[in-house]
């Protein structure tokens, strides 16, 4: 593979105007301007004031009344002004299904916008903020790089992976300490994830934290509380390309049956610029870290603040597999997908001018009560539990649900093995971002 140019210095300006310049302008600025009260009554809000993709919402966890309103009063809805620019929202479940399924329509190409609020057009692009990646890719290109690393989340594939995820489950739970306060995030929900990456990309288990660093990284990007700048956080994840690049190198030469193994030997994927491998490399750490380890989390979080369903999973742990896709539409870890409209369009009603940003809202899908009965309840025996948006549809499903699920199922028949009780003894920190539904901090004590 070539050398990378990470050159990510820039002229100062006032007004920038590339898409690279904007990601440099400080993050401080960014929060100033958009700053709001996030717990400020939405009823009080002109509809057409409603910025749901606000990330001080979501870290609030205030954005519940918000997608309640968008379902009853505006399943489409505009934005026309936010730190994201203007986008459209769509808020109900077969909305986010019709845009998600329609991707001659609405495309996920990273040089259009990409797959998250926020996402700018990258034909000007410096190729160190441009990071395509096939779930940011349009057919047949996303097809063909999907298809190179699809066997490794095959069924035969996963089977052989349950007992080693059992083991390291197992080791887990048995080193949390009895009766005493910790974070269950760190203890129990990263490091579980953590280690399954280190397995995928066969990498030593000594450098797991480094996947959660760069896949934190990802997602504190426009976060002043973690960089000054984007273009800081950026050369953070040059870092993961500079570590994965020696990763690759020695797979061209002894190949194995691991993720960088089957990336360096795909046809569509051998010969990928540095940027774009180290796009496809944060794709697989961040699906499968955040995506688990937000719903592992989430899942403790959920039974405590429905005791009842706890009651109900202790007297009958085989209901564990019903409960983890509840647990999955509950947590909604991707709370959003953007696409980008390739053509004149409409959408129950509301013209879709092509070039326009539309972000379909999983999390407020999943509460569709019209869609899913009783969607506000969490429900561990729930009917048809599967009926839910937080894998996706269409060609961009998720890769890798199957292993997400296993992971989940194994845990808690594990702690169900050791612990009377897993208890939240605080309140949760949960993530800034609109993206990502993430759970930062979740203390806790287990009784055995």
């Amino acid at each position: 593979m070539a050398e990378p140019q990470v050159d990510v210095s820039h002229s100062g300006s006032e007004a920038p105007q590339s898409a690279a310049e904007r990601l440099a302008v400080s993050n401080a600025k960014i929060a100033a301007e958009w700053d709001i009260d996030p717990s400020e009554d939405i009823r009080d809000l002109p509809l057409e004031a409603l910025n749901p993709g606000h990330p001080m919402r979501f870290e609030a966890d205030t954005i519940w009344p918000v997608f309640d309103r968008l379902r009853a009063e505006a399943p489409v809805h505009y934005t026309a002004d936010s730190q994201f620019g203007p986008y459209w929202s769509v808020s109900t479940y077969n909305l986010c299904k019709h845009v998600d399924t329609h991707e001659k329509l609405f495309s996920s190409d990273v040089m259009k916008g990409g797959i998250a609020l926020g996402g700018q057009p990258q034909e000007e692009m410096d190729p160190t903020y441009s990071l395509p990646m096939f779930i940011q890719q349009d057919p047949p290109r996303h097809t063909e790089q999907r298809k190179v690393v699809a066997p490794s989340f095959a069924p035969r594939r996963l089977a052989g992976l349950q007992g080693l995820i059992r083991e390291r489950a197992g080791q887990i739970l048995d080193d949390l300490p009895d009766g005493e306060e910790f974070n269950w995030v760190r203890r129990v929900s990263v490091e579980l994830t953590g280690q399954m990456l280190a397995t995928l990309f066969d990498i030593p288990q000594k450098d797991r934290h480094l996947l959660i660093h760069w896949s934190d990284t990802v997602q504190r990007l426009n976060d002043p509380n973690y960089f000054e700048t984007a273009k800081d956080g950026f050369q953070e994840l040059w870092e993961c390309w500079e570590y994965f690049d020696a990763v690759w190198k020695e797979r061209v030469k002894a190949p194995g049956d691991d993720l960088i193994s089957i990336l360096a030997q795909g046809e569509s994927t051998r010969n990928m610029p540095p940027n774009e491998y180290l796009g496809n490399i944060l794709l697989l750490i961040v699906g499968g870290n955040d995506t688990t380890r937000n719903s592992i989390s989430g899942g403790v979080l959920a039974l405590n603040r429905n005791p009842a369903e706890y009651d109900k999973l202790c007297a009958n742990p085989g209901l564990v597999p019903n409960m983890v896709p509840e647990i999955i539409r509950w947590q909604s870890p991707v709370a959003h997908m953007a696409r980008t409209a390739l053509v004149d369009t409409e959408l129950d009603g509301h013209p879709i001018r092509a070039g326009e940003r539309v972000a379909m809202w999983y999390i407020s899908g999943n509460r569709d009560e019209t869609a899913i009965e009783d969607a506000g309840s969490f429900r561990i025996d729930r009917p048809n539990s599967r009926q839910h948006l937080s894998f996706g549809y269409g060609v961009h499903r998720c890769i890798g649900n199957r292993l997400g699920e296993m992971q989940l199922n194994i845990v808690w028949e594990e702690i169900l093995k050791r612990f009377k009780r897993v208890e939240v003894v605080g309140e949760p920190q949960y993530l800034r971002s609109s993206f990502i539904h993430g759970i930062l901090e979740l203390p806790v004590k287990v009784w055995r």
